[in-house]
């Protein structure tokens, strides 16, 4: 359904030029001479990229539908990323490229948010904190607190993690997701 320009509002979702946006912030312009204007910041739904972009006033816009749905993570497989559809257990598969950076947090069984348009995937959304055990890390020497620095870890995902210098092998820690940084050791 085409919208007005001065329907738009923050968190909307619309289609230009074929690739879904999602309204980030917009200015209304009325200049002293011409006709008025809305200039409008954008994020690409599908890689994240930002972008401004110059409406006339009485421009029309399709809107674009995006359907979250909830999936559960099976396996990975040739470059191919397995899950399992939470509302009526189909099988969505998604490949490595458009997984991005997100695959270094995939933990097995992990339930994800995933936003559709037009039965294409656009985006995977991960938790925004995971919970993961300590696979290989430099030991720390007697002494170390927790305001002493950092040092690399390695997860059981694969990922590598900065954590303070007391961590060790096996420790179970939380994993903010959108930063890929340390947040807490847990006592398991």
């Amino acid at each position: 359904m085409a919208i007005s320009i001065n329907e738009f509002k923050n968190g909307l979702t619309v289609l230009v030029d074929n690739i879904v946006y999602a309204v980030l912030e917009f200015h209304h312009v009325k200049p002293g001479k011409g006709a008025a204007f809305v200039r409008v910041k954008l994020r690409n739904v599908k890689n994240g990229n930002v972008q401004e972009m110059t409406f006339r006033g009485d421009e029309k816009i399709e809107e674009a539908y995006i359907e979250e749905r909830k999936l559960q993570y099976q396996y990975v497989s040739g470059g191919m990323y397995y899950f399992m559809d939470q509302d009526n257990f189909e099988e969505i598969t998604i490949n490595e490229k458009d997984m991005g950076d997100k695959t270094k947090f995939l933990l097995d069984n992990i339930e994800v948010t995933a936003c559709f348009f037009k039965n294409e995937v656009l985006t995977v959304n991960l938790p925004n904190f995971i919970e993961v055990k300590i696979k290989h890390t430099e030991p720390g020497i007697k002494g170390d607190t927790a305001k002493g620095g950092t040092k690399p870890a390695e997860i059981d995902t694969g990922a590598v993690v900065q954590v303070p210098l007391f961590i060790e092998i096996g420790d179970a820690i939380k994993v903010d997701t959108r930063s890929g940084g340390y947040v807490e050791r847990i006592n398991k």
